[in-house]
């Protein structure tokens, strides 16, 4: 990993003064200088992460991108830098995006030039030839016609004289498509063009007719969209014999914004040679009437490769301390999602360990969830706090349940009583109460409620289904060839727990029917409680000259005068009354306690055995074929495990790239 201090011997190289003394040497050869020596083993080690395609990470590097609208002069720049011929003719010449890499070799006394793309296919091609190859590869990536692609070509040049330079050069903007051109083909050239040089890494060259109004030009536009102020924008301008007129205004007067300046160029014309197109490049701007007066350090293509290469080591000097960063911040997190992913596993006793594992943080998981009251993996989501959910069912079923014992709505006082005494009426004392009337009117109000115990345990096993289900999911997420399989074995564990819960209800309610039993001294205390109103509740039945209407304490205003003709018969009801109204409060507490106790042991048994056994019956069982899934890795687990190792891979040879790079500058900062 670089230390710390080798960002700033990297700026020391290359601000130290012997950059100044470099440049001060460019116009002793046309284009390449002794500059080159110090920025070469930097620019090697950025071209040799962009062949390793660390972009693909995320990771940006520093680019010159070359940029200009249709038939500016983008190509002839390039063809001046390079001494080389680049395809040329009616409408888009570049159809790809084309990533020139210059390299000077002052012992090649041939050029050496090769194209690179389609994931490493390499072509070798001479000066005379590398305009067909260029158009041959283009073909055979974009198509024979005149469509464009953003997969890359790289063309290497190693030439004595060139400029240590690597650009890439994007197709020319076009509005209006030709015959044989998409219809969309300036949103696929915008596409391709916002892609380059949006990342703040990237230096800006745009090329700019002389002949044009610089604010006209769409490539312009474009890149004042990511870069308002110009800080990262090289302008070109060509064809200046042609619009020589104002141009030293456009340059100096700057309406467009160009942070880093103007160069203006003369390209080769006709069939010169590269030496006699910059003999008459110098004389033209030294000679002629208005390009002469443009100052000297803004004209000519050796001016261009100079301040080409300073931007160039500027912008790497830059990058670099960061771009390490990335690479080992990127390595670390997908060697760590490397790590967390599944083992493979070799055989079914991988498996069965593998399995017992997902199934023992499974239940740790829902102890925690559903049994301890912990949610320290979900603070956040309330829904997985489930005690509290549980919690929030039990109180809402005991307010369901009616404190007082349910009654006919509207029917006058007593009369239901009155009406089962004369039902169940025998030949016995008349002073005696007939249980039969009790147990009769016990039954009617119990069958009152005896819905809302199912719908609790109901609510209950619902939401601890999705609890499960959830967890288990996410837990078994590395295998999704079993998760189908741990869907139903959760479904029939809650159908048994159901089940279970359905024949416990059943059974509480048929335990109320069959008989009047209370152990509980709150009965006979609220019976004692209401029997004080007794003699005065007779009193107003018994005597026709006390009001009807009376305040009896439980029951509140009643009217008693539908009672007066049979006063033994309303004695009766209303003992049967009190009895009732006593019983119903023991009826009630046992329906809530029994029920949350049997909700409760539930759920515990569920994490403590039930799911593992559940798990267990349905994988290990059937001669292990769920094991023997889990043998058969899921194709986004294998997808994702091989793009991990994949990327893992490209970061640790991108890491010893940038690693042997900043030990040179290291070095060098300490001679």
């Amino acid at each position: 990993m670089a230390k710390a201090s080798d960002a700033s011997n990297l700026q020391m190289v290359l601000s130290d003064g012997k950059g100044d003394a470099a440049a001060s040497t460019v116009a002793g050869s046309a284009i390449a200088t002794s500059y080159n020596d110090q920025i070469r083993p930097l620019l090697d080690a950025v071209d040799r992460l962009r062949h390793l395609k660390v972009t693909q990470e995320g990771i940006q590097l520093p680019t010159i991108v070359v940029v200009g609208d249709q038939s500016s002069g983008k190509s002839s720049v390039l063809e001046s830098l390079a001494g080389i011929s680049l395809p040329r003719g009616q409408g888009i010449c570049t159809r790809v995006p084309l990533v020139m890499r210059l390299q000077d070799d002052p012992s090649a006394d041939t050029p050496v030039l090769q194209l690179e793309y389609s994931n490493g296919r390499v072509v070798p091609t001479t000066e005379v030839n590398v305009a067909d190859a260029i158009n041959a590869a283009t073909a055979e990536i974009a198509g024979s016609g005149k469509g464009i692609s953003d997969a890359p070509i790289t063309l290497v040049v190693r030439k004595r004289g060139v400029p240590d330079l690597t650009l890439v050069d994007l197709p020319g903007i076009t509005r209006v498509p030709v015959q044989g051109q998409p219809d969309d083909i300036y949103d696929q050239i915008a596409r391709i063009i916002r892609e380059y040089i949006a990342p703040k890494e990237s230096i800006i060259l745009n090329v700019l007719s002389a002949t044009v109004d610089f604010p006209t030009c769409e490539s312009i536009r474009m890149s004042q969209q990511v870069d308002r102020t110009g800080e990262r924008t090289l302008a070109v301008v060509t064809k200046v014999d042609k619009g020589s007129e104002g141009l030293l205004e456009k340059v100096t007067m700057d309406d467009v914004n160009i942070g880093l300046g103007y160069v203006c160029v003369r390209n080769r014309i006709g069939e010169e040679t590269y030496d006699q197109a910059r003999a008459e490049e110098e004389r033209l701007f030294k000679y002629h009437p208005l390009l002469s007066k443009i100052d000297k350090d803004m004209v000519g293509i050796p001016v261009l490769a100079q301040r080409l290469v300073q931007i160039q080591a500027t912008i790497i000097a830059k990058c670099l301390p960061d771009i390490v960063r990335q690479i080992n911040d990127r390595l670390s997190r997908s060697s760590t999602e490397l790590d967390q992913m599944p083992p493979d596993l070799n055989n079914v006793a991988d498996a069965v360990r593998a399995f017992f594992h997902i199934v023992k943080r499974v239940c740790a998981s829902l102890e925690k969830i559903l049994v301890r009251s912990e949610f320290d993996e979900y603070h956040d989501d309330s829904h997985f706090h489930g005690t509290a959910r549980i919690s929030e069912m039990l109180n809402g079923y005991a307010k369901k349940l009616p404190a007082q014992i349910p009654m006919v709505g509207g029917e006058l006082f007593l009369m239901e009583e009155m009406r089962v005494l004369e039902e169940t009426k025998g030949i016995n004392l008349p002073n005696f109460l007939p249980r039969s009337a009790f147990l009769v009117l016990l039954k009617k109000k119990v069958e009152t409620i005896m819905q809302e115990p199912h719908d609790l345990v109901n609510e209950v096993w619902n939401y601890v289904e999705d609890i499960v289900v959830k967890v288990l999911l996410q837990h078994s997420e590395n295998f999704p060839q079993v998760q189908s399989a741990c869907r139903r074995s959760v479904q029939n564990m809650m159908d048994k727990a159901r089940e279970r819960s359905a024949n416990h209800v059943k059974e509480l309610i048929e335990m109320e029917l069959v008989s009047d039993y209370t152990a509980n001294p709150d009965y006979m205390k609220t019976w004692a409680e209401i029997m004080h109103g007794h003699d005065k509740f007779m009193k107003a039945v018994e005597d026709n000259s006390k009001p009807t209407k009376i305040t009896l304490d439980f029951f509140g205003e009643v009217d008693v005068s539908h009672m007066r003709a049979n006063a033994d018969l309303a004695r009766q009801a209303f003992d049967l009354r009190v009895r009732l109204t006593a019983y119903w409060k023991s009826i009630v507490l046992r329906l809530i306690d029994s029920l949350a106790l049997h909700v409760l042991l539930g759920v515990k048994r569920l994490v403590e055995s039930d799911l593992e056994t559940e798990l267990a019956d349905e994988l290990l069982g059937n001669k292990m074929a769920g094991m023997e899934r889990m043998l058969t890795p899921s194709p986004s687990t294998g997808t994702k495990r091989e793009r991990l190792k994949k990327s893992i891979m490209l970061l640790r040879q991108s890491k010893d790239v940038v690693a042997n790079i900043m030990d040179r500058i290291s070095a060098s900062g300490e001679v």
